[in-house]
């Protein structure tokens, strides 16, 4: 397979529509595959068994895991990891057949999207129930599944997915300053919560 991009790797195994866009730096590797109309921004990694379904939007130094999978209409923004195995869904009443029995059809169904914003982090085996926006620098647990929105930086986990505090741009839980702000401990950023919402306020 030849690459869209000269400037993008796609090893042979991959299987990569001529229709898709590839960044320059991106790199997709083997048995991942990128179907039609898919675009990928710069710098990003489709790891092994990887797919990404028609006309997926996927921002610049994207990572996307081992046997994740994108299924269309999703975006991803810049700098979203996507852990192994992830599952970004698409029906909300998923069928085979219909109510007569028959195979189900394009025309049957109406696909939905997954929205992971800038920065945001799915854990491996996490699940995102379409339709369901993942805020900015917000980190989903391995193994949640996430059946509603998440708020910018939140940490959330379990089944179905809760938040159980907040992190960082840096990805670590932040700390509590005892007045309404929070603190990341590795980079000093400091955030205000206010109304259920976090909001950076610097260093």
């Amino acid at each position: 397979m030849t690459a869209p991009d000269t400037d993008a790797t796609v090893v042979d195994s991959a299987d990569v529509d001529p229709t898709a866009r590839l960044g320059a730096g991106t790199r997709v590797w083997h048995l991942a595959q990128v179907c039609e109309g898919a675009e990928l921004g710069r710098s990003c990694v489709l790891g092994r068994g990887a797919y990404v379904g028609p006309h997926v939007s996927v921002g610049d130094n994207v990572k996307i895991q081992n046997y994740a999978l994108v299924y269309a209409p999703a975006t991803l923004g810049h700098g979203v990891f996507v852990g192994p195995a992830a599952v970004l869904t698409n029906d909300q009443n998923p069928r085979a057949v219909d109510v007569h029995g028959d195979p189900r059809t394009a025309a049957d169904w109406s696909p939905v999207g997954v929205d992971v914003r800038e920065g945001a982090s799915l854990g491996a085996r996490s699940v995102c129930v379409a339709p369901v926006t993942v805020g900015r620098w917000a980190m989903v647990g391995a193994g949640a599944v996430v059946t509603r929105d998440v708020p910018d930086f939140a940490l959330v986990v379990g089944v179905p997915a809760r938040r159980v505090g907040w992190v960082g741009r840096a990805g670590f839980p932040l700390q509590p300053c005892g007045d309404g702000t929070w603190r990341c401990e590795k980079t000093d950023e400091r955030y205000v919560e206010r109304r259920g919402e976090l909001h950076d306020i610097g260093s």
